[in-house]
């Protein structure tokens, strides 16, 4: 029985985590019909080769009361909700820098930030007009784990020291703090299993 269990949660595993490589055969209408999956040969030996993805073993929550239970969904709920945009903002820096690098004045840089900068804005405002405020200063701490770097050092570098100044004084108004760093807080340690078994598909 135990081996049942095992075979059949390492197929579950594979399912979910078929590389890249693997090509999904499908009917006209669109219905999964099999897999091919890449092979390797050693001997006289056929070897499939599948990609699993990680799991996660932490212990089990326990939660003092109801109201401890129902902060640790909260948190499942708004590090699903920021952990991608903290990913699309470490991706879209890194297509920035290779953009910028590449411009050889002062001015042209600053003239591509500035309509760069509106386009963003026009593109995501309504996405983080949603955000409620916790999912606010929960992004700013996962911008820091993502990218290595505070949102005030990102825009003190982007739009310089000044503007970097003022968003800063404007988020100590609301108890939020730009220059927070990820790793320093009382919850990141539960933070960190909640993105881990989020990002395995495990919550």
């Amino acid at each position: 029985m135990k081996r049942l269990l095992f075979v059949l949660c390492l197929f579950g595993l594979i399912q979910v985590g078929l590389s890249a490589q693997t090509t999904i055969l499908k009917t006209t209408d669109g219905k999964v019909v099999g897999y091919r999956v890449p092979i390797e040969v050693q001997g006289t030996d056929t070897i499939f080769l599948f990609h699993l993805p990680n799991v996660y073993i932490f212990p089990p929550m326990k939660f003092k009361n109801k109201q401890q239970e129902k902060y640790y969904w909260k948190l499942v709920r708004d590090v699903k909700k920021t952990l991608p945009y903290s990913k699309l903002i470490t991706k879209v820096i890194k297509e920035t820098n290779d953009t910028l690098i590449h411009m050889h004045s002062e001015r042209e840089r600053d003239r591509y930030m500035k309509k760069f900068e509106k386009e963003i804005y026009k593109k995501y405002e309504s996405s983080f007009k949603r955000m409620t405020f916790s999912q606010g200063k929960l992004l700013i701490r996962l911008i820091d784990r993502e990218c290595d770097a505070t949102s005030y050092d990102l825009i003190k570098v982007y739009r310089g020291s000044f503007t970097a100044g003022f968003y800063q004084l404007f988020a100590k108004m609301f108890g939020a703090d730009l220059k927070s760093e990820y790793g320093s807080g009382k919850n990141d340690a539960l933070i960190e299993r909640i993105i881990l078994q989020v990002e395995s598909g495990q919550l």
